[in-house]
C-alpha cells in the first residue's frame, strides 16, 4: 500500500507538470521527426529587440526547478501540516526541549500522513494513473481524475469560511464548493488546516498547564522561589502522560479528526 501511496502521489503531481513535454514528444512521434537539438520545438519569447527562440531543453529545465516545489506540494495538500503541528505544540506542553528530537516528529508525521492519505491515494490511482498505464484515458483526463479524490479529500477538511475569503478574493464566480479552482482550494485548506491544528493543540496544552500551576503554588508556598517550577513538574507531566497512554490516545485522535 505505502509503495501504491508513494506511487499515485509523485505521478499525479508530475502528470501536471509534464503535459507539455508529454504533448511536444507524442506530436514529434506521430510525426516521424526527432527531438535532435536541430529540430527541437523552439519558443518564442518576446523581449525588447524581438523574440527569442527557446528549445525544448528551456523547458527540460523549466521541469526539473518545478520539481522543487513537489514536497510543498505533498507536505501542504495532505495530512502532514495539522499532524507536524500538533506534535510540536505537544513536545513544547511537556517542557522536554528537543525530546523527542525533530527527526523523530518529522518521521512520526510522514507515517502517519502515509496512514491517513492512503485511501485517498489509493482511489486517486485506481481512477487516474491506473487507467493511463494502460492506455485506456488520456494525459488530461487522467489528470483531472486523479485529482479529483484528492480535491474531496481538500474540501472535506476545509472550513466553509475560509473557503469563501478565498473565493472572495481572487474575484471567482463559483456556485457550489466542487467547482473551486485547485489554486483557490489549497490556501484554503493549509488555512483551515492551521485553525484545527491550533484548537487540537490547545486542549493538548491544558491538563500540562494546570500541573505547571499547581507546582509553581506549592513551591511557592513553601517559599522554594529560587527551584524552578518547569524542574519539578517535568516528571510529572511525563508521568501523566505515560499513565494514559497518551501517545496512542494523541495518534488515534488525529487520525480520527480527519473523517476517515
Amino acid at each position: 500500500m505505502s509503495t501504491r501511496f508513494v506511487t499515485g502521489l509523485v505521478s499525479i503531481v508530475l502528470l501536471g507538470l509534464l503535459l507539455p513535454a508529454i504533448s511536444l514528444a507524442a506530436d514529434a512521434a506521430t510525426a516521424g521527426v526527432a527531438l535532435t537539438p536541430s529540430t527541437a520545438p523552439l519558443i518564442s519569447i518576446a523581449g525588447a529587440e524581438g523574440s527569442q527562440p527557446y528549445s525544448l531543453t528551456i523547458q527540460v529545465l523549466a521541469l526539473m526547478t518545478a520539481l522543487t516545489l513537489l514536497p510543498a506540494l505533498v507536505l501542504m495538500m495532505s495530512s502532514f501540516t495539522r499532524i507536524i503541528i500538533v506534535l510540536s505544540i505537544l513536545r513544547q506542553a511537556l517542557g522536554t526541549a528537543q525530546t523527542p528530537p525533530n527527526q523523530v516528529l518529522i518521521g512520526l508525521s510522514l507515517f502517519l500522513t502515509f496512514f491517513v492519505m492512503a485511501p485517498v491515494m489509493s482511489t486517486s490511482f485506481e481512477a487516474g494513473l491506473g487507467p493511463y498505464l494502460d492506455g485506456e484515458l488520456e494525459v488530461e483526463e487522467a489528470f483531472d481524475r486523479g485529482m479529483a479524490p484528492i480535491r474531496t479529500f481538500m474540501l472535506d477538511q476545509t472550513r466553509e469560511s475560509e473557503l469563501e475569503l478565498f473565493v472572495s478574493l481572487s474575484a471567482d464566480d463559483v456556485s457550489a464548493p466542487e467547482e473551486v479552482a485547485t489554486s483557490v482550494l489549497v490556501p484554503a485548506f493549509i488555512t483551515s488546516e492551521l485553525k484545527t491544528a491550533f484548537q487540537i493543540g490547545f486542549l493538548v496544552f491544558i491538563p500540562f498547564v494546570i500541573i505547571d500551576l499547581v507546582v509553581a503554588s506549592i513551591l511557592m508556598s513553601m517559599g522554594m522561589m529560587m527551584l524552578s517550577p518547569m524542574l519539578v513538574s517535568l516528571p510529572f507531566k511525563i508521568m501523566l502522560f505515560v499513565l494514559i497512554d497518551g501517545w496512542s490516545l494523541l495518534i488515534g485522535t488525529l487520525a480520527g479528526s480527519f473523517y476517515l
